[in-house]
This record gives C-alpha cells, structure tokens and sequence, in this order.
C-alpha cells in the first residue's frame, strides 16, 4: 500500500500555528522591550526631575542659609547697639549724680579735714585722708551719715602722724556707700 497523506492541512496548520507563535512572540518581546524602555525613559526624567528640584532647594538653602547667617550678624550688631545706648543712658542719668556725690563731699567735709584720696567701686566709697584732731573725724563721720547721698560709712584706720616739727595730723581711710535720695529714685 502506498502511503498517502490524506491530512496534509494538519502539518501546514501546525506550521502555520508555529510561525504565527514566533510571531506573536517576537511581537510580545518587542513591546515588552519598548515598554521597558519607555519605563526607563519616565523613570530616568522622574530622576532627572526630581535631581534638578534638589539642586534648586539646594541653591535656595545656601540662599535662606546666607540670609539666617546675615539675620544673625544683624541681630548680634543689634544687640551691640542697644548695649551701647544702655550704656551711654546710664552715663547720662549718673552724670548729675557724680557731681551731686562731690558736692556732698565737699559739704560734709569740716573744717580742719582734708581728703588725699577719693575711689569709688561700684557704689563704695573709699576715702583716705587727714585731720587736725580725732574729733574732726568724727564729725566727718557723722556728717557722711547724715547725708542723703551717703550711707554706713566705717573707719578702717586712724593713725597719728607728725607731719613738720609742730604740726600733727591724724591720717584716715574709711569707707562709705553711696545712695540716692528718695527724690531722685522716684524722679528717674
């Protein structure tokens, strides 16, 4: 018997299946292969984006940071400032109050008494001086503590000195503090 096929239709549709497979799988690569581009490209510009945005944030702290810094300097000059007007008012307001400070010193002092030294720390006093007698200091004493720009003053030393061959002197440190009048706090 002879071989005859009577089926040929099935080999040419198995080609046929297997040509149209290799196609749509070489299609199916193909755009799988451009999606995975397409996907890299929007990825790559999302980066490229997202980079560029940084650089400008970047550029814009440097900027804010430039400006905190100079906000900074400015703020600490200001504070300079405002110290030195502290200061130059305080100068202001106590420059009446030294003179007021020497005219009691001059009025409290008796006669027979002089100051050789006169300091002043903060609101002490310190006064070193002579006297003919004892007493003249004494009453230099007292008068210190009556006045209003004085308080609490204390004798830390007396001593009696020769000063020439008739002339003796009793010299003087003591210590006083400084207030002000009721009048004058108010009146600031």
């Amino acid at each position: 018997m002879a071989r005859i096929n009577l089926l040929p239709w099935r080999e040419e549709l198995r080609e046929q299946r297997r040509k149209h497979f290799l196609l749509i799988l070489v299609g199916v690569l193909v755009g799988s292969t451009g999606a995975v581009l397409i996907a890299n490209q929007a990825i790559n510009n999302a980066i490229d984006r997202q980079v560029a945005r940084n650089d400008y944030i970047g550029k814009q702290i440097v900027v804010v940071d430039e400006r905190i810094k100079q906000i900074s300097e400015l703020k600490a000059r200001r504070q300079q400032l405002v110290e030195r007007m502290r200061i130059i008012q305080d100068l202001q307001g106590n420059r009446p109050i030294s003179g007021r400070i020497f005219d009691q010193l001059a009025r409290t002092l008796p006669d027979g008494v002089y100051f050789t030294e006169v300091k002043m720390s903060g609101k002490t006093l310190s006064i070193s001086g002579a006297a003919e007698s004892n007493n003249r200091v004494s009453d230099l004493m007292r008068n210190l503590d009556a006045s209003d720009w004085f308080d609490a003053p204390s004798l830390t030393e007396v001593k009696a000195t020769t000063a020439g061959q008739l002339d003796q002197a009793n010299v003087f440190q003591l210590s006083v503090r400084q207030t002000q009048p009721a009048a004058v706090e108010g009146g600031k």
